[in-house]
């Protein structure tokens, strides 16, 4: 049974930083493709990064690239995401995603 527990979330300044983890277990994590989404409240839940299986490919959506950073380590069966740079506007919940599975995520504040 696939299991993902997303961790770090917290309360952030304005451009502030944070590390975002993901503990995952009960399937093979290094042959995954793993991904991040966000969602606000009321609205849909939106892609943020994923990875591929090795941690050589990654891929950031537009409204992120440059400020957040996915990153995978295979022996521990984690994947993070560095946020840097946090803005007021950015959704505040943030899930770790595998296929069709998704943790019940981790919140994150921001404010002054």
């Amino acid at each position: 049974q696939v299991q993902l527990v997303e961790s770090g979330g917290g309360l952030v300044q304005p451009g502030g930083s944070l590390r975002l983890s993901c503990a995952a277990s009960g399937f093979t994590f290094s042959r995954y493709e793993m991904r991040w989404f966000r969602q606000a409240p009321g609205k849909e839940r939106e892609f943020v990064a994923d990875i591929n299986w090795s941690g050589e490919s990654k891929y950031h959506a537009d409204s992120v690239n440059g400020r957040f950073t996915i990153a995978r380590d295979n022996a521990k069966n984690k994947v993070y995401l560095q946020i840097n740079s946090q803005k007021v506007e950015d959704p505040d919940v943030y899930y770790c995603n595998v296929n069709r599975d998704f943790g019940p995520g981790t919140q994150v504040t921001v404010s002054s």
